[in-house]
């Protein structure tokens, strides 16, 4: 008979998944701003976010503006010394998926057009091979990459 009163107990002090939800986002908007480190972030941070804060501040990563063309500045974080192109791409991607999705915008953004029709460049120089490391490029810590429209080429 102690058992199944155990259980009910337990089971009126459960929380739903959105009781939960809620709790954790009231603590951690309370929280993150107290905190040097995380201050930064938004209320609705991933784990992903965190570690990439985490990482920037033992100096495992690096942050990479890109300028986009109304003259925004995008921080992307990406690892220190081995991230290629194509990381830096990648975590522009991931990015922008977050903010529109913290803006509860459902556009749908075609990577594929994207990266058909514009580049990212550095200095003048297009960043042209998604396989070489950023670091090929010269880019470091607070560097800013700009991303630019693609000429055409003519064929003949």
């Amino acid at each position: 008979m102690e058992e199944n009163s155990a259980e009910s107990d337990s089971d009126s002090d459960s929380l739903t998944h959105e009781e939960l939800m809620k709790l954790t986002n009231s603590t951690l908007a309370e929280l993150l701003p107290r905190d040097v480190l995380l201050r930064d972030l938004p209320n609705e941070v991933t784990l992903e976010e965190v570690n990439a804060q985490i990482a920037l501040q033992f100096g495992r990563s690096m942050t990479v503006y890109v300028v986009r063309g109304d003259g925004e500045e995008l921080p992307i974080v990406v690892p220190q010394g081995t991230a290629t192109v194509l990381d830096l791409k990648q975590a522009l991607r991931r990015f922008l998926s977050l903010r529109l999705m913290r803006q509860k915008n459902n556009i749908k953004i075609s990577w594929r057009y994207i990266w058909r029709s514009h580049g990212l460049s550095y200095e003048g120089q297009p960043l042209s091979d998604d396989r070489k490391l950023l670091s090929h490029y010269n880019i470091h810590n607070r560097c800013r990459v700009t991303f630019i429209k693609k000429l055409r080429e003519r064929r003949k």
